[in-house]
């Protein structure tokens, strides 16, 4: 079996300085599978999770970390007819980016536009895509509509931010915990119109003024617990929310489900990585128009994808220790070195 290197974890799980970096087996593509040589990967917050042994990778899939990388195509299992060896592509993946090579279904791939760097390529697929689903597939986004995102300067929440804009959103308020931050998310070409700390403001109180007092009609939330009865209370007749995370805790004391009724209201669980192949497939395949919308920082798009920091992939565990940290305003992303 031929090796590569790879981002291992000392017992297989625990703290970050369990990183490191070490020889494992080279993946061998599989039936409608290619094979990658990945130049960099995105850091997301399911990989802290996964490193603690908290969030598993599905089955079948790399028990390496990492979920979205960008790379060459250099080998094709059988049947695959999207890709050429020598495709400059991007791609999401079960798990196994923190590695030299990776395996990936061929309908996970996006071609990597000229404009965008690999950095940027790299920082694309999991938050894009995941704020994409969450708030046009799941949020049913239209133009005129108020909307609320949690944990606004995350990579999930610039990318939910910038489409809600583009499609046409009246208001798009952003929640963050340090004046930085919501300052940031203001500057931003198409970024947030209004801001809220919630260490110290109410959002809930801030949306209706807001709004005139009618509230939000979408809300992504990544906190869960801290935050659903002020999520519940933000949001209007006929809202939607849509659930990606629960960092704050999974269980609410107690719940009033009066609102939910006389409200109308639709709440939605999503998460990405658990979905099948084929759901993920056609959620790229519909995500495919905004591809070339998206430039790096000063590229001058309508959506644009904003790395926070690079590190090489020697530093792996100072880079867990920046988002760990909550220091970063956009993408923490990694290059293979």
């Amino acid at each position: 079996m031929t090796m590569m290197r790879a981002v291992l974890i000392k017992d297989g799980h625990g703290p970050i300085e369990n990183l490191y970096i070490g020889e494992t087996d080279k993946p061998v593509p599989k039936k409608g599978q290619v094979l990658v040589k990945n130049v960099a990967f995105g850091l997301n917050r399911m990989d802290l999770h996964q490193r603690l042994g908290g969030y598993p990778a599905p089955p079948g899939a790399s028990s390496i970390l990492g979920v979205e990388f960008s790379g060459h195509v250099v080998e094709l299992g059988e049947g695959v007819t999207r890709w050429a060896v020598g495709d400059e592509v991007f791609g999401l993946a079960g798990g196994g980016a923190y590695a030299e090579f990776i395996t990936c279904e061929e309908g996970l791939l996006m071609k990597k536009p000229s404009h965008l760097s690999w950095v940027e390529a790299a920082s694309i697929p999991e938050n894009y895509i995941t704020a994409y689903q969450a708030l046009v597939k799941y949020g049913e986004v239209k133009k005129g509509d108020h909307v609320l995102v949690h944990a606004g300067s995350s990579g999930v929440g610039v990318a939910a931010i910038q489409i809600a804009r583009l499609s046409g959103a009246a208001t798009v308020t952003a929640t963050a915990s340090t004046t930085e931050k919501l300052d940031w998310l203001l500057s931003i070409p198409n970024g947030a119109t209004h801001t809220v700390n919630y260490r110290t403001e109410d959002f809930a109180a801030e949306v209706k003024k807001t709004t005139n007092g009618r509230g939000v009609d979408v809300v992504i939330d990544f906190v869960g617990q801290s935050h659903w009865s002020r999520n519940i209370e933000s949001l209007a007749i006929d809202g939607r929310m849509t659930i990606l995370a629960t960092l704050s805790g999974s269980e609410v004391p107690s719940v009033n489900l009066g609102p939910i009724l006389y409200k109308r209201l639709r709440i939605q669980g999503s998460t990405l990585r658990s979905r099948s192949v084929e759901y993920q497939t056609d959620l790229i395949a519909s995500f495919r128009d905004i591809i070339d919308q998206v430039t790096g920082a000063s590229g001058g798009g309508l959506i644009r994808t904003y790395i926070h920091k690079v590190y090489p992939w020697t530093e792996i565990q100072s880079a867990h220790h920046e988002m760990a940290d909550n220091k970063n305003s956009g993408k923490i992303i990694v290059e293979i070195v």
